[in-house]
């Protein structure tokens, strides 16, 4: 039976209201290795080989061990099908360490990194948090609150720098106010 919309226009297009309907947007996800399918867990992994091991030339064991420890939070967004961006979360103790932040090639310019970032910050609450970033990115960090806390040093020959973001009266005190401008 024809709607109003389908007589107006005189189309089948669904009614007006259903084609107003934002495009469903890229959920964040968080989960504990035990917790990834084999099927995650293969695209998290092939992800991050393409980018670390084969884009950026670096042969280095990214299986470290760290992924399966039992306080290590992976973050994820799916698009078509597919990882577009991923980063992890460690539990080193009195600190928490961001690290294998990746987007993939055809993601980035999207904002995603952004998005794991809020959605890891918030993941990581009040605790102190560390990460070592590639020297291009530092200022990507400083947006959220990280500060570098030592000298400039190569990873594989790749220029990386230490940054911290702690709580304190040179730190930002809440996930909120650390999100980077609009």
């Amino acid at each position: 039976m024809p709607t109003t919309a389908d007589t107006v226009t005189g189309d089948d297009a669904p009614p007006y209201d259903a084609r107003m309907l934002p495009e469903p947007q890229d959920e964040v996800r968080v989960a504990a290795f035990r917790d990834l399918d084999t099927t995650t867990l293969y695209a998290i992994l092939k992800l991050r080989g393409d980018v670390f091991v084969v884009e950026q030339k670096c042969a280095y064991a990214d299986l470290d061990g760290r992924d399966a420890e039992p306080g290590t939070r992976h973050l994820w967004l799916s698009r078509a099908g597919e990882i577009a961006a991923y980063l992890r979360i460690l539990d080193d103790g009195e600190v928490q360490r961001i690290g294998r932040v990746v987007v993939a090639p055809a993601a980035r310019g999207s904002g995603l990194a952004g998005r794991l970032m809020d959605a890891a910050l918030a993941e990581i609450g009040d605790r102190p948090s560390v990460l070592e970033a590639q020297a291009y990115l530092v200022g990507f960090y400083e947006r959220y609150g990280y500060r570098q806390t030592g000298p400039e040093y190569l990873d594989d020959g790749i220029p990386h720098v230490p940054m911290r973001l702690a709580y304190g009266s040179d730190a930002t005190s809440s996930v909120t106010d650390r999100r980077r401008p609009v």
